[in-house]
């Protein structure tokens, strides 16, 4: 039987702390719940494992929404039907970023609220981010677009921030003139 993780909900207060730097080598259990971490996001996205092990549809997630205060985050991005790619980032920094906003039309949506919020969320379209891989290399990745978002996400909860954090409360939708809506 497939055991689901445990993933906080907005209301624990752990979700608002910053996250510590991690040092190498990663214990045993950090490696097996990367691991897990990585099987979930991806059976999530496939709508018949979602259904049969009753999942909500995630790309990505940090360490402090399973109660571990460490900066390390998990992404897995389809990139075509059934293609899909794992992002494993240890101390993960975002070192250069574009001017370009953009916003997911749809909103985004996070494994850790239980709750629909009305909003767009100014992301920066393209993005560096640094990092180290689960060996302790030294990596550098370039996202756009969506997996853009999905880092710039991930990153927030290292530094105790929900997404909605970041909705305008005065003007919670953009135009089209605005901003890019992907």
């Amino acid at each position: 039987m497939y055991k689901k993780l445990n993933i906080l909900d907005e209301k624990n207060k752990l979700l608002r702390q910053i996250s510590h730097e991690v040092t190498f080598p990663l214990p045993k259990e950090d490696l097996e719940l990367i691991d897990k971490m990585q099987e979930e996001l991806k059976l999530s996205q496939i709508e018949e494992y979602e259904k049969k092990y009753n999942l909500r549809p995630g790309t990505g997630l940090a360490f402090v929404q399973l109660g571990i205060l460490k900066r390390i985050i998990v992404i897995v991005d389809e990139e075509s039907e059934g293609i899909f790619r794992n992002y494993v980032v240890i101390n993960p920094k975002i070192i250069s970023y574009s001017e370009e906003l953009i916003a997911a039309d749809a909103g985004e949506g996070c494994l850790s609220v239980n709750r629909e919020v009305d909003g767009h969320v100014p992301r920066y379209a393209r993005i560096t981010v640094t990092g180290f891989d689960i060996h302790g290399k030294p990596i550098k990745i370039r996202a756009r677009e969506e997996l853009a978002i999905a880092f710039q996400h991930e990153i927030d909860h290292l530094n105790g921030i929900l997404f909605y954090d970041r909705i305008n409360k005065k003007k919670p939708f953009f135009g089209e003139n605005e901003i890019r809506l992907i």
